[in-house]
């Protein structure tokens, strides 16, 4: 289920792309990039629409997810079966 970011509390939504941003531990190739920088590159994609706040309901968790990510998830036979059990 996707949540619309613009639904959270600031605090929250900042608090859910912090807790994403240092569990991915993306490689930002030889310049480290501070977590402030991360986050505000993460929220740019979640208002361009390129990301997504998605709660699984599934595994009772909730994540930040690209679109692509999200369009694969959709077409998954498995992730569509977990809905009809």
């Amino acid at each position: 289920m996707i949540i619309p970011h613009e639904k959270l509390d600031k605090e929250t939504l900042y608090n859910l792309i912090e807790s994403y941003v240092l569990r991915e531990g993306t490689d930002y190739g030889e310049q480290e990039v501070s977590i402030e920088s991360k986050v505000a590159q993460v929220t740019q994609q979640l208002k361009k629409g390129d990301a997504m706040v998605f709660f699984s309901e599934l595994h009772e968790s909730v994540t930040i997810i690209s679109k692509a990510e999200f369009i694969a998830l959709q077409a998954d036979p498995e992730y569509q079966a977990s809905f009809n059990d």
